[in-house]
């Protein structure tokens, strides 16, 4: 007997730094899946304007703002690098909000998939209840490494930084409903993995 469909897929989306996992995600949603971006969400409530930035700089003071209002990025990296427990403060003032614009973007969602592209989906146990699959684009250390390099300029310290507050891969492919292996730099293979999953996903 066929087990029927969800009436709408939800699909959990995650990857290390320099994965793919972002353009596995523009590729979906030009095949018709609804996106919803939690790092572009988190970045927006950092920018000028946003909801985070009142409480994040009366929180870290003014030095932690830029001369348009927004998050001085580069000084917060720095930051929690050498401080962890400011990250901790950080997140307890942006998560939530986040949250909140996560579930408004999926309440007014009527797409057949639903994507939720979210680098953290391991590391955060809420999450896992709220999908149907969890889909983890993966590749070599070495190459996230290279790749984050080359579109960042970051060094050394800062690339290892932000992977170590990410999960492992062993970690992060236990908890993979699905894999999509991204270790070569051109696209095709990504657009095929794209297609197969869009037929999957009932788009």
């Amino acid at each position: 007997m066929s087990v029927p469909l969800p009436r709408r897929w939800r699909l959990g989306l995650t990857g290390g730094i320099g994965s793919g996992k972002s353009t596995l995600a523009r590729l979906l949603q030009a095949r018709g899946a609804d996106l919803i971006d939690a790092d572009a969400i988190s970045r927006a409530s950092t920018a000028a304007g946003g909801t985070a930035m009142p409480v994040i700089a009366s929180t870290f003071g003014p030095d932690f703002v830029t001369s348009d209002g927004a998050l001085n990025r580069q000084r917060m990296r720095e930051h929690v690098f050498s401080q962890p427990q400011a990250r901790h403060t950080l997140e307890h003032i942006v998560h939530p909000l986040v949250a909140a614009e996560i579930q408004r973007q999926a309440r007014a969602s009527s797409a057949p998939c639903l994507v939720f592209d979210v680098p953290l989906l391991v590391e955060s146990p809420r999450w896992r209840p709220q999908l149907d699959r969890v889909l983890v684009v993966d590749c070599s250390t070495a190459t996230q490494v290279r790749r984050v390099q080359a579109r960042n300029g970051w060094d050394a310290a800062a690339i290892d930084a932000v992977m170590r507050s990410q999960s492992p891969r062993g970690p992060r492919l236990a908890a993979a409903d699905l894999v999509v292996f991204n270790d070569v730099d051109e696209l095709a293979p990504l657009e095929r993995a794209a297609e197969a999953l869009a037929r999957r996903f009932g788009l």
